[in-house]
């Protein structure tokens, strides 16, 4: 197999395992556990399902891992085509949004610690603990807001590298282009106007499919190099 279609195809791998294992922890987690405005109801969803949130914690934390893996392995892609934005992209989208990722875990971890209560936090009363917890819950889901504007950015040097690449077609760097812009557009909402974020994310979701339809095409197609002409 071709070098750089071996690469397509290992970022593609990444990619995939990423996409699939980043909504555990951002959707499914947050969705069963969580209840707006119910400090006491989350708190004790949480204990109930200690094993759930724990798994999310670590799920969240895999995540940030698998992107960077991700952002690795589409340097080692793309790298050649133009070795500036191939290192902008590795900034943006590794040594960016991976360490937000790790200190946005820490927002669960003490909810969960408020959470069991007991210790030194005997000196809070059982409502205190529910709203302390529940305000880490909340700063957890801005953090989240707060690395989407990476999430959107890194995707501006990784669609032109696409584009300038000539083994990826063109139209799948013209929408990752639009997919990032999306994610900005999304987490300006989120922190300028957060009544409007559901409904913002929800008009974005078609423009956020860039990242599935790379990833398919890196696993399915892999790299169009063209074979070098045969010497006469």
């Amino acid at each position: 197999m071709d070098p750089i279609n071996k690469a397509a195809r290992i970022a593609g791998v990444f990619y995939l395992v990423e996409i699939l294992v980043g909504p555990f922890s951002l959707m499914y987690v947050p969705n069963v556990l969580f209840v707006t405005g119910d400090a006491g109801a989350t708190v004790h969803n949480i204990l109930t399902h200690e094993t759930l949130f724990r798994l999310g914690i670590a799920g969240y934390l895999l995540n940030g891992v698998l992107g960077l893996c991700t952002v690795l392995a589409l340097y080692r892609l793309l790298g050649a085509v133009d070795r500036g934005l191939a290192a902008v992209m590795v900034v943006l989208g590794g040594l960016m949004v991976t360490p937000i990722f790790f200190m946005n875990s820490l927002n669960w971890i003490a909810a969960l610690m408020l959470a069991q209560g007991g210790g030194f936090l005997g000196a809070f009363d059982t409502q205190q603990l529910d709203a302390l917890a529940m305000l880490f819950v909340r700063l957890h889901a801005q953090g989240n807001i707060v690395d989407e504007v990476f999430w959107g950015l890194w995707l501006f040097p990784f669609g032109l590298l696409v584009m300038k690449s000539g083994f990826l077609p063109r139209w799948l760097g013209i929408w990752l282009l639009v997919n990032g812009a999306a994610y900005v557009v999304v987490s300006a909402i989120g922190l300028l106007a957060p009544e409007s974020y559901d409904a913002a994310f929800n008009l974005a979701f078609p423009a956020l499919l860039g990242e599935i339809a790379i990833t398919l095409w890196l696993l399915i197609k892999g790299a169009n190099v063209k074979p070098l002409p045969q010497a006469a």
